[in-house]
């Protein structure tokens, strides 16, 4: 309302209070919101930084602890006879002695015991208990006149929890019940009956039966097919079996040595370093600085991270931290490797130097390297971290920023009414001093035609 006052009045004095106004605010406003739009920018910009080092922990950690599996030592398990039997890596675990040559000589198999035919499932069977006994103990299955019937039977067998199974096989001759159990001959089983005449009849149809493998020439047995402990850290699938024919089982990569293990995590963790130090460089001779440079969030992920090979990776052998085996810190944080420390390490005990970077068994004082290396991620990133405090520090200014840049707009709304309210009033002003002015030149003038 207030524009449209000062543009008509404006027009006669020959001011563009408009204009003028807008000068004087953007006058008021423009140098504050230019320093707050700057400090918004380099705030998004240290967010984006502090993102991009969480992501980047975050993924060293993960690298390092896939390399240090077993997946990432052998790579993908390959069997040279597929028919006869896989192989996969365990869960938590790191193959040994691959390539391993097997033979299957016997895969496992389950008793199994089948009844006569009768006319369908729901035919009466008689009633009776059935006892079934095995290395478990006795089961007692009860078949009385709300069960008679093979089905009936069926069902109870599998709500037994005896380790036997029931399933019932039907064609054009009738309906037949198969007992089974799991593989294996420790889980062989017998069948007692009581309580009718005449007996349910049973044939047995499989015979329990153990595997036997020979790994590397060794004969093992076991209860099943799928067979640990053959091979560390792998499982077999055996298929079937045909005694005298050795295959394989073997990764599809090569198997990292210690040396090479020790040279990729120290060329990872040099990349994130030199990362860290570029977005904490300090802005000096002209230079500017790292968008990090300051932050004591990211001085503590350095800090946490430098100490890296000076902690205790386990708790027995000689070797129990990277420093023990040539890994140094340079004067830039970087690692480099010690190689004649490193050659001693590995000729003393190469498989201590390797339980160190990854135990068999993980506890508080054995870590291993990647256990160490979450134990920093997480203390960093943890809800009291320094990289989470950090990034609420960061989304608390870029609140705030945006919280001023509300009260200086709101200011600059204020102003400008305070402004067009002023002019206005000087407006009206004028034109009264002008009118005034008019009436006495007029009436000079009928003085002069007098």
């Amino acid at each position: 309302m207030f524009g449209n006052v000062i543009n008509s009045i404006g027009a006669g004095s020959g001011i563009n209070s408009a204009q003028l106004v807008s000068d004087l605010v953007a006058a008021s406003t423009g140098v504050k919101l230019s320093q707050l739009n700057e400090r918004s920018q380099l705030n998004s910009t240290r967010i984006s930084a502090m993102a991009a080092t969480a992501s980047a922990l975050t993924t060293f950690s993960d690298a390092v602890k896939e390399t240090l599996d077993g997946q990432g030592f052998v790579g993908e398990l390959i069997s040279s006879r597929t028919e006869l039997a896989n192989a996969t890596v365990l869960e938590d675990a790191r193959p040994e002695g691959l390539p391993a040559s097997v033979e299957v000589v016997q895969i496992a198999a389950a008793q199994r015991e089948m009844t006569d035919v009768f006319a369908s499932a729901s035919d009466p069977i008689g009633e009776r208990t059935l006892t079934i006994t095995n290395s478990g103990g006795s089961f007692d299955i009860v078949i009385d006149n709300t069960n008679n019937s093979l089905a009936g039977l069926k069902d109870a067998i599998n709500a037994s929890n005896s380790g036997v199974t029931a399933s019932i096989l039907t064609d054009n001759a009738g309906s037949r019940l198969v007992f089974e159990a799991q593989e294996g001959v420790e889980n062989a089983f017998t069948i007692g009956q009581s309580g009718s005449s005449a007996a349910l009849n049973l044939s047995n149809i499989g015979a329990a039966a153990d595997s036997t493998i020979r790994v590397d020439g060794i004969e093992l047995t076991n209860s099943s097919n799928a067979v640990t402990g053959a091979i560390p850290g792998v499982q077999l699938s055996l298929l079937a079996a045909e005694p005298g024919t050795v295959f394989s089982i073997s990764g599809d990569s090569e198997p990292l040595d210690v040396r090479s293990l020790v040279t990729e995590f120290v060329t990872a963790y040099n990349e994130l370093r030199s990362s860290l130090n570029d977005a904490t460089a300090p802005g000096l001779a002209g230079v500017s600085g790292g968008p990090l440079a300051g932050d004591r969030g990211a001085r503590e992920v350095i800090r946490q991270l430098s100490q890296l090979t000076s902690t205790q990776l386990t708790d027995g052998g000689d070797f129990r931290t990277l420093a023990d085996i040539g890994v140094r810190t340079e004067s830039d944080g970087t690692l480099s490797i010690d190689n004649v420390r490193l050659d001693a390490a590995l000729e003393l005990d190469s498989g201590g130097v390797k339980l160190m970077l990854e135990p068999v068994t993980v506890s508080e004082t054995n870590v291993g390297l990647s256990g160490a290396l979450d134990a920093i991620s997480s203390r960093l990133q943890d809800e009291n971290g320094a990289l989470a405090q950090a990034q609420e520090r960061l989304d608390a200014i870029r609140e705030s920023i945006e919280e001023r840049r509300v009260k200086i707009n709101d200011e600059g709304d204020r102003l400008r009414e305070q402004l067009q309210t002023t002019f206005a009033g000087l407006e009206r002003q004028l034109s009264v001093l002008r009118a005034t002015q008019s009436y006495v030149e007029q009436q000079f003038a009928s003085f002069d035609d007098n």
